[in-house]
């Protein structure tokens, strides 16, 4: 069988680095296992998990242009149980039917949530700003990294963390109020 991404080889380790672990495979070829794909679970030591002369079962995740074989274990491995949220009805439905605290009730008013007691909405038909739960990042769906060079895995890392960045800081100014800092105590304006 020839060395392909997505193939699923049976190799012996042959050495272990902090980093990873090097596996043999056939044609007399060699892969190495990142550290982060050995287990669906935090591994601090490569070597508490993996020995010298171990045989283990691994898939090739990505062959480079410069011909390094990258391998993972954990891909071959059970996804690992989802613990279930607290705080959920059956089957991950909503918790309750009844109104929400602080949201809008009979007559359109808002309660003595965080915005204040009887407090009317806002114009433009939404309530207090702090009564809406706060917006919490949620990454994208992964792209598939089969065939993609080590420079094009960096540049989408580096793309998202910017888009990241840009996030937190939007959200950072508008829970400041958008740079406005009030006057006294030593703020300008």
């Amino acid at each position: 069988m020839a060395i392909e991404v997505g193939n699923v080889f049976e190799g012996r380790v042959t050495g272990v680095k902090p980093f990873g672990a090097f596996v043999a495979l056939p044609e007399g070829r060699v892969g190495m296992v990142h550290i982060s794909e050995v287990s669906n679970e935090f591994v601090q030591d490569i070597a508490a998990v993996l020995h010298d002369g171990d045989i283990v079962k691994v898939q090739v995740i990505n062959i480079a242009p410069d011909g390094k074989i990258a391998l993972s274990i954990k891909r071959l491995l059970p996804p690992p149980p989802r613990p279930a949220r607290e705080g959920r009805g059956p089957a991950g439905g909503p918790r309750s039917s009844g109104p929400r605290p602080g949201g809008p009730r009979e007559g359109g008013h808002f309660g003595a949530g965080r915005g204040g007691a009887g407090r009317p909405p806002r114009e433009g038909g939404r309530g207090p700003a702090r009564d809406s739960a706060p917006r919490v990042w949620q990454p994208k769906a992964p792209v598939r990294s089969d065939n993609m060079s080590f420079e094009d895995m960096m540049s989408r890392f580096k793309s998202q963390s910017e888009e990241k960045m840009a996030d937190l800081d939007h959200e950072t100014n508008n829970r400041r109020g958008g740079g406005y800092a009030p006057r006294g105590r030593g703020g300008r304006r």
